[in-house]
């Protein structure tokens, strides 16, 4: 890689980078909590047409390839039981997996969390005399921040899946786990490339249209450079065989066959649960995943890895073993249904939630109802971010019923807003304003329902204040939780007589 791609660029905020920074720098965590940050994406006038028009068309696709399956139902059955019985047996199947791929020549290494795993790459990369890697699936290498990390390391990452590229090059963060530009048009597409692209390779031809074809050529011509220069390639990983000691990426665009036979060195980072006990449970999977992802009956590249072979693709092949937070989410039985996902995007795509707000907004990788479950899990409930995601969901089930692997999203989340209300009864005194006068208002109400003589001490004030609003509605108040309550709500004043008195009125009168 040539070194004069170090630059200062408008995007990378006056520092000299190897690749193009965040818009936002820093890790999601650094993000405001979904309460906060939905406010600005709704917004988002642009992005909010977009997401409805790319989802729409998205959800149809996918239920007419349903409907083309008589036996939808019984895959969804058996690939929740695989799922199930990996998660049961998980220690078996990734000690199989580790005998089986290192006996096909495979370096098999173990990484308990993100830290451990991008050091793991940096070093194969300095090993291998590489100061740039190409990526493919890199949904896995965003959770542990790999890119970063890497160019803290001297070693520029590139993305290669079209998507992908869109949003490295617009200074963006995928907000979508499958179409991560997903909340770009074509003219910001354009913009970008054109903006972009020659400050890190070749350029975009001045007179590039709209047209999806030209943009796409303008992406194949740029990444090949890359393609043919670099030495590794990074990628994750859709599943991992453990009784033939292979991995299986599938994908729809080609350029993950570039990343993974061009070359030398394949480093691939896989969660611990994308294990299957045999290659017959692929069947399964590979009918499932690119209906419910895009629509497709069948991925357009299925590519299976076992091993390496003389003069043919990579001659080195590695694969990190990821936990964390793994092991924590498997120790839960109703939350360790989340580890059956398969990454298809289809609760996602059906989240009227997601639709509305964007994926930015969630702080996480996994945005929609994946990241509401998943992520609180993988990450614990201590940082605001993730308190804040099970409450992302208006709980109207709808991607319980197009999950491939029926996991049960709303159960899970109503099990972690507990998990959460507990967490922050912990909390002597909470950091969230919000969260503080929210507490405040249930201790409250705790003490006045606790005994009749504290209600009936509110029920004096609440008499009062009715005699004062004499029938008026009582508008926005300056206190916590309730001004953002009453900001959409038309609440009647108290009443100045209350039931317990008109009771004890009227009754004693008929006596």
């Amino acid at each position: 890689m040539s070194t004069e791609l170090r630059r200062v660029t408008y995007g990378n905020h006056g520092v000299a980078r190897l690749t193009p920074a965040p818009d936002k720098p820093g890790p999601y965590m650094g993000m405001p909590k979904f309460s906060k940050a939905v406010k600005d994406e709704l917004n988002l006038s642009v992005q909010r047409k977009n997401m409805r028009n790319a989802t729409t068309t998205i959800r149809n696709k996918r239920a007419l390839r349903v409907s083309e399956s008589p036996d939808w139902d019984d895959l969804r059955d058996a690939a929740e039981a695989i799922k199930n019985r990996v998660g049961r047996h998980l220690d078996h199947y990734l000690v199989e997996a580790e005998k089986n791929l290192t006996a096909n020549g495979v370096h098999v290494h173990w990484a308990r969390d993100g830290e451990e795993a991008n050091r793991i790459v940096a070093q194969i990369a300095k090993d291998k005399g590489a100061d740039e890697v190409v990526k493919i699936k890199s949904i896995t290498s965003q959770e542990t921040d790999l890119n970063e990390y890497l160019e803290e390391q001297g070693i520029a990452a590139w993305e290669t899946d079209l998507a992908e590229l869109i949003v490295q090059l617009g200074h963006d963060r995928p907000s979508h786990i499958v179409v991560p530009a997903i909340h770009r048009n074509r003219a910001e597409v354009r913009e970008i490339f054109l903006h972009e692209m020659k400050n890190y390779g070749r350029p975009a031809p001045e007179d590039i249209s709209e047209n999806p074809p030209e943009l796409t050529n303008a992406a194949r011509l740029h990444l090949r450079e890359k393609f043919l220069r670099a030495k590794m390639a990074v990628s994750g990983g859709n599943f991992v065989l453990a009784d033939t000691g292979s991995l299986v990426i599938v994908e729809s665009e080609g350029n993950g066959r570039m990343c993974l036979t061009l070359p030398d060195t394949l480093v691939s980072i896989v969660g611990i649960e994308k294990v299957l006990p045999t290659f017959d449970d692929l069947e399964v999977f590979l009918k499932l995943l690119p209906r419910s992802a895009t629509g497709e009956r069948m991925n357009p590249y299925n590519s299976v890895w076992s091993g390496v072979t003389d003069g043919d693709g990579p001659q080195e092949q590695h694969v990190i073993f990821l936990d964390n937070g793994r092991t924590d989410v498997l120790a839960d039985t109703l939350g360790r249904e989340a580890l059956r996902c398969i990454r298809c995007a289809s609760c996602i795509n059906i989240c009227p939630v997601y639709e509305r707000a964007g994926g930015h907004a969630y702080g996480s990788v996994y945005p929609g109802p994946i990241g509401a479950v998943l992520t609180p899990q993988l990450r614990g409930v201590d940082h605001p971010v993730d308190r804040g995601l099970p409450y992302a969901c208006s709980l109207c089930g709808a991607c319980n019923e197009v999950c491939p692997v029926k996991i049960p999203f709303t159960d899970i989340l109503i099990k972690l807003r507990n998990k959460v209300v507990e967490s922050e009864k912990s909390d002597k005194i909470p950091q969230d304003y919000e969260i503080a006068g929210e507490m405040g208002l249930m201790k409250t109400a705790s003490w006045a329902f606790s005994d009749y003589k504290h209600f009936e001490a509110i029920q004096v004030g609440s008499r009062g204040m009715g005699r004062v609003l004499r029938g008026k509605k009582v508008g926005p108040v300056p206190v916590p939780v309730a001004q953002r309550w009453l900001k959409y709500r038309d609440v009647d004043a108290p009443p100045s007589d209350t039931f317990r008195t008109w009771w004890e009125k009227n009754r004693e009168e008929k006596r």
